[in-house]
């Protein structure tokens, strides 16, 4: 499936910025070791992606639900900012690169963006689990895209 999701022109404020990676770089650490963070009423994983232009692995803590068949499924909502995260592009050129760590083991996975049916039913369930991600999608115009992390054959 394509990563086709464009940029918006409306949306919250995208977090950022030296504090934010500092943040982001605990967080990792912590929901490497036991899948959770403190305020969070869902699950985290790292997700692990090789840079679309730098080619350097990048590190990003996200929240993840069940997608069936032993997947992740993750969300790209950037807090409902009006640009997709960073991530999403390194997953859109380097779809069959990405790991996720998570309870202190890694997976190698690769990543699809759901559309149609498939997003709809995933999209209800992600927002019933954590309804916060619908207040994150009443803020931008961009449709947020959810992702499915399926896991490698062993």
């Amino acid at each position: 499936m394509s990563f086709d999701t464009r940029n918006g022109t409306r949306g919250g404020r995208q977090p950022g910025g030296r504090l934010l990676r500092w943040v982001n770089k605990l967080a990792a650490r912590r929901i490497a070791r036991n899948g959770r963070m403190p305020g969070l009423h869902f699950d985290a994983l790292v997700l692990i992606t090789v840079g679309k232009t730098s080619g350097l692995e990048r590190r990003s803590p996200v929240g993840w639900f069940p997608g069936g068949d032993g997947s992740w499924l993750i969300v790209a909502a950037a807090a409902g900012a009006p640009k997709n995260p960073a991530w999403y592009y390194n997953l859109a050129a380097h779809p069959d690169q990405v790991r996720i760590e998570l309870k202190g083991r890694t997976v190698v996975v690769t990543a699809e963006q759901l559309h149609g049916a498939e997003r709809v039913e995933a999209w209800h369930q992600i927002t019933t689990t954590a309804p916060q991600f619908g207040k994150y999608q009443q803020q931008t115009d961009r449709e947020l895209p959810v992702i499915r992390l399926v896991p490698e054959a062993a």
